[in-house]
């Protein structure tokens, strides 16, 4: 028996009210909320679709034909030409009536056979490729069309966040309001990659085929669109099985789309492509002209002009494209800082490898290589070389502002020594126990040889400086802090290529150089210079200004400022201590002063000889010097080659000049005697006594009673103020040249991260 229905309606319980009541506002709000979103993205992306142009194509064609010059100065410091960057053929803007007609229906059958008839974007295959990509691959990517890919080689914007890919489509849909589809296919065939550093179809024609671009048939134009998706995989210069395969597939769809007949479909298949690395090809003379004067290789400055130019435009708004077309067929006119004389000395020295080790060598591949950096005391880089040799290629490998090597001992100064002078930690003459710390549990760090100190003997902070001990510095590191000495290393000397999170907490990279990051010539320049010009910083420069074609419109220029890192006492007190280096009976450095000028100077090497270091300074000028090999390897001589090249180098570059004496900047510094025993200012009683600097609001006390902090008297430090200038090699004499030892536990070494 079937019960009888009820047609009461079921009473809602007072929880599901409650529920329903908290419910409803929210998803009101929700809903709200995307209502407004919505309305905004509508509102957004019609206003930008149909707003003023976003990508200005006329200002990427109007900027391809010129000619960049590089100035230097005279003798008279008047500007006269020191480079041309001539607008190469990979750089120059093609007309599309002057391509070969094949070669633009080529690219519209492969890369996008409805570009005639949609408006910037195919909504279909745009929406299915995301849809597919996100689902597959996590990855927004696919469904472009020819406008949009000529958006993201204009933008440089590579990425493949939803963002990204609805900021690309909505500047193809504004791209395409407001110019031709001729426009636009020109422009993407003047700006798509295609491999063997080809920008456009003009250099992607010349450099495999050998041919201007209107000269190509539809064979060779199909071998160059087939480029396209995958420029390493499919450049008929390395991989032509390859290129051949999706060639026939573009002259298929071409076929398929009615761009040619039947007939010459099987021709094109049927054409042998004769590329310019075939057998059988045949360059015109025109050719090898060409060739021969766009072959001349620029010095390393030149590169480093280039790079640091297309960085500052491309911080100054501009994308990397657009910067990098500027530098080439832009028409600027830069005006480097380059001394010439000093330039040619260095590039001498490096490429016939004066005064380098010898090395018994199969090929110049395994010889050693260097890198120097020379610097005025206001920041301009005067000189620079990326590498020992012949230079055989532009824009190469620069190692002077690329090669991040350990320092090794020559990081001291700036990680240690200025640091606990600055804030009081330490004066010239203050006693340090020559001893390792214990760090995890172990004594860390044993001095030059393996020697591990004596833990009742006290030396001075000079001493320990000129002769490179590892022990003091890491007692004055643990007196300090490694808060304090990372931030003055980073913060202050702005050296940029530590490890952050392991340089800043390990002894091994503060105390003694063993870091997990590194130093550049370049920084390492810079960061010395303080100890010259009264504790400022300056950003290296090596262009004063950048200006259009005119002359008239600048787009960059360098007006340094110096900012004032540490005092000018500690400064020149540092100052005066790295003279000892060079000048004091252990200094590492002496063997390598300069004829006839007073330096200060800190060397460095890395555990394992790896590398070589010499930072020193003149009057004049500061330089950086790095030696080694590119793969680490054991640099086998005793003596410091970075030294050598130094001294070579800057005893050439200081001939005839003025004598000339470091200012001191400050009238709050002073020079006392001290008592070599206690440490303190000399007294009456002191048998024995040197002569240091000091500020004058951090003066030590008088000495009483010529007992060091070990509570005994031993004997004397030797005077290490005393000026010499020997041109012995660094291993004949009684302090042999300083190495980081090997590091605590699970700590940094010299030679990297332990593993």
């Amino acid at each position: 028996m079937r019960k009888k229905t009820s047609n009461k309606k079921r009473k809602m319980s007072p929880k599901t009210k409650k529920f329903l009541k908290v419910l409803m506002p929210i998803v009101f709000t929700c809903v709200l909320m995307c209502v407004i979103i919505g309305v905004y993205l509508v509102s957004d992306f019609i206003g930008r679709v149909n707003g003023e142009s976003i990508v200005d194509l006329d200002f990427y064609k109007q900027n391809q034909d010129q000619t960049t010059i590089i100035y230097a100065d005279d003798e008279e410091g008047n500007p006269v030409e020191l480079v041309k960057l001539h607008g190469e053929k990979n750089r120059v803007w093609v007309d599309i009536e002057n391509m070969s007609k094949w070669l633009p229906k080529a690219f519209v059958a492969l890369e996008d056979e409805r570009f005639e008839i949609h408006n910037g974007v195919d909504w279909f295959s745009s929406t299915f490729g995301i849809i597919r990509s996100t689902l597959t691959t996590g990855k927004v990517r696919g469904g472009s069309t020819i406008t949009m890919q000529l958006i993201k080689n204009l933008t440089g914007e590579n990425g493949r966040s939803i963002n990204r890919k609805y900021n690309e489509m909505i500047s193809a849909l504004n791209l395409e309001k407001h110019y031709e589809k001729d426009d636009i296919l020109e422009a993407y065939l003047n700006t798509i990659y295609l491999s063997h550093n080809c920008y456009g179809v003009q250099t992607a024609s010349e450099t495999y085929f050998g041919k201007d671009v209107s000269e190509l048939n539809i064979a060779e134009a199909a071998s160059i669109v087939a480029i396209t998706q995958w420029p390493a995989e499919y450049d008929p210069l390395w991989k032509p099985e390859s290129n051949k395969k999706r060639q026939e597939l573009c002259l298929k769809k071409m076929y398929e789309q009615g761009m040619i007949t039947k007939e010459e479909y099987d021709e094109a298949v049927a054409f042998e492509l004769i590329f310019t690395n075939s057998e059988n090809y045949v360059a015109k003379n025109d050719d090898k002209k060409e060739s021969a004067s766009n072959n001349e290789i620029n010095s390393y400055y030149v590169d480093y002009v280039i790079d640091s130019v297309i960085k500052d435009l491309k911080a100054a708004g501009y994308s990397h494209y657009e910067a990098t077309k500027m530098m080439y067929s832009g028409g600027l006119r830069i005006y480097s800082a380059v001394d010439t004389r000093i330039q040619e000395i260095v590039e001498d020295v490096y490429e016939n490898r004066t005064n380098f080790p010898s090395e018994r060598v199969s090929s110049t591949k395994d010889l050693a290589q260097s890198a120097m950096t020379i610097m005025d005391y206001s920041g301009r880089v005067v000189a620079i070389v990326g590498g020992a040799g012949e230079k055989t290629e532009n824009r190469s490998n620069n190692r002077a502002v690329s090669a991040i090597r350990q320092p090794g001992s020559s990081i001291k100064p700036l990680s240690i020594y200025t640091a606990a002078i600055e804030e009081d930690y330490v004066t010239w003459s203050s006693k340090i126990k020559n001893y390792g710390i214990t760090w995890k549990g172990k004594r860390w760090p044993d001095n030059y040889g393996g020697n591990p100190g004596d833990p009742n003997s006290y030396v001075t902070t000079q001493y320990a400086l000129s002769i490179s001990y590892n022990t003091v510095p890491a007692q004055i590191l643990m007196m300090m802090g490694f808060k304090t000495s990372y931030s003055y290393l980073t913060e202050k000397f702005h050296i940029s290529t530590m490890n952050d999170n392991i340089d800043s907490v390990a002894p091994s990279s503060l105390a003694t150089g063993g870091t997990n990051g590194g130093c550049t010539t370049l920084e390492m320049a810079a960061a010395f210079a303080a100890f010259g010009n009264g504790g400022k910083y300056y950003e290296p420069y090596c262009y004063t200004k950048v200006t259009d074609s005119t002359g008239e419109n600048i787009l960059l220029q360098k007006s340094p400022k110096g900012e004032q890192i540490i005092s000018p006492e500690t400064a020149y007190i540092m100052n005066q201590m790295l003279r000892t280096v060079m000048q004091g009976p252990v200094g590492t450095g002496r063997a390598y002063n300069v004829k006839g000028f007073t330096s200060y100077a800190k060397s460095g090497t890395t555990t394992n000889n790896y590398d070589r270091w010499m930072v020193a300074g003149t009057p004049y000028y500061i330089s950086a010097v790095w030696f080694g090999y590119d793969q680490n390897k054991q640099v086998s001589t005793k003596s410091n080659p970075a030294g050598m090249i130094y001294k070579t180098v800057m005893d050439r570059v200081h001939k005839n000049l003025a004598a000339k004496n470091f200012e001191k900047y400050t009238d709050k510094v002073v020079q006392r005697s001290y008592c070599t025993v206690s440490g303190l200012l000399a007294g009456d009683g002191c048998a024995s006594t040197a002569s240091g600097w000091y500020k004058t609001s951090n003066l030590p006390a008088q000495c009483a009673g010529c007992v060091d902090p070990g509570g005994k008297t031993p004997t004397s430090e030797p005077n290490t103020d005393s000026p010499v200038t020997p041109e012995t090699p660094v291993e004949s004499t009684q302090a042999p040249p300083e190495t980081t030892t090997q590091a605590p536990p699970a700590e940094t070494t010299a030679a990297g991260p332990e593993t």
